[in-house]
């Protein structure tokens, strides 16, 4: 098992970032510290909402540390310290129930950390509920900028809570600094019918959704079934639905199956998301989105140009081919390297500034 050290550190040392009393209040809000931690673990007993992160890392020794949370969520690289410089890193987190698939267990209230990395070394702390409007700002024009993103979709998307899986919301925090975090209502199974017709699902995503708050929509993977006009319709009540709450809605196209055609392209209706009825998903999705002036993310065309790009062999590391024979479902390191894309379309289309961004 990793172990890391918490050190308390004295109020000269974290000077005005963070307070060295956890019971004392942070700008108004109540503070909760190191005490919450033990082994490779915290904890804290926190209801349902949005916190701000706050961690010195490093210590005497050079160290590498990298903090997942909830179910599997990737909250913050592998960040390497040199010995005796510690840094300071910040990010938001969504804590709600369930903590992981909207239709899975509750998991543990509160909200839980790991420390992880090669050589983990947290030395404080600080978790603070976060500002109703994290960013405090407007776009030019005076929309206000998004402070949480929330994630419609399916398998690919969700987060996954045993390895090997992993989806791509599931990954998508690590790139975001403090003032965004991610809600992932993306569950396992579910097609544009089910999605709206769950009561656990759009029916419980669409009242928590504010103005500004993104809503990306992924779902085509599992509407096998679902006719052309019905698949329409369906993402057209979608964005209907987030714009009736102030939200800002971005579709986005499926990423590909890993099916190759003998000439090492993704050419074919399987690789591509084109059902049995003939329904080409990616091209409805941005059908749609043009249609009805939706931001659009194609991340079909993304990571169709990176699977190809990396040929039949490399391109199985992105996916669980040698470990499940599965070309629809990615790893870790392939729903990283998809989060990542996803990250970049945000910032290209002014979703997202690149100021509240990771690079890694």
């Amino acid at each position: 098992m990793r172990r890391f050290t918490v050190a308390a550190l004295t109020a000269a040392t974290l000077g005005t970032v963070l307070s060295a009393a956890p019971a004392q209040a942070h700008h108004g809000r109540p503070v909760l510290g190191p005490e919450n931690c033990a082994a490779n673990a915290c904890h804290f007993d926190v209801p349902a909402g949005t916190y701000d992160v706050t961690v010195r890392l490093g210590g005497d020794s050079a160290a590498s540390t990298s903090i997942t949370g909830e179910t599997r969520r990737a909250l913050l690289p592998e960040t390497a310290t040199a010995a005796g410089e510690p840094v300071f890193r910040s990010f938001t987190v969504n804590v709600r129930t369930p903590e992981g698939e909207p239709t899975g267990p509750d998991g543990t209230p509160g909200l839980d950390l790991v420390i992880g990395g090669s050589a983990p070394a947290l030395a404080d702390i600080r978790v603070t509920p976060a500002f109703p409007r994290a960013l405090g700002s407007a776009r030019a024009g005076g929309t206000p900028m998004a402070r949480q993103i929330f994630l419609v979709g399916d398998s690919t998307v969700c987060d996954q809570p045993g390895d090997p899986y992993s989806g791509w919301g599931q990954q998508l925090p690590r790139y975001l600094r403090k003032g965004l975090s991610v809600a992932n209502h993306a569950d396992s199974g579910e097609s544009t019918v089910s999605y709206l017709a769950d009561a656990r699902l759009w029916a419980t995503v669409r009242p928590r959704i504010r103005r500004g708050d993104l809503v990306l929509i992924q779902l085509a993977h599992n509407d096998k079934q679902t006719d052309e006009a019905t698949y329409r319709a369906n993402l057209e009540t979608l964005v209907a639905g987030v714009r009736d709450q102030g939200g800002r809605p971005v579709l986005v196209t499926p990423i590909v199956r890993r099916w190759f055609n003998a000439d090492g392209t993704l050419n074919n209706n399987t690789a591509l998301l084109v059902n049995g009825l003939g329904v080409d998903h990616p091209a409805v999705v941005r059908s749609v989105a043009a249609a009805h002036d939706v931001p659009l993310i194609d991340l079909t065309a993304r990571t169709k140009a990176l699977v190809e790009s990396l040929g039949t062999e490399a391109s199985k590391a992105l996916y669980l081919s040698n470990e499940k024979r599965d070309n629809t479902h990615t790893s870790v390191h392939g729903a990283t390297v998809y989060a990542g894309l996803v990250r970049d379309e945000l910032v290209a289309l002014g979703l997202v500034p690149a100021g509240r961004t990771r690079v890694g």
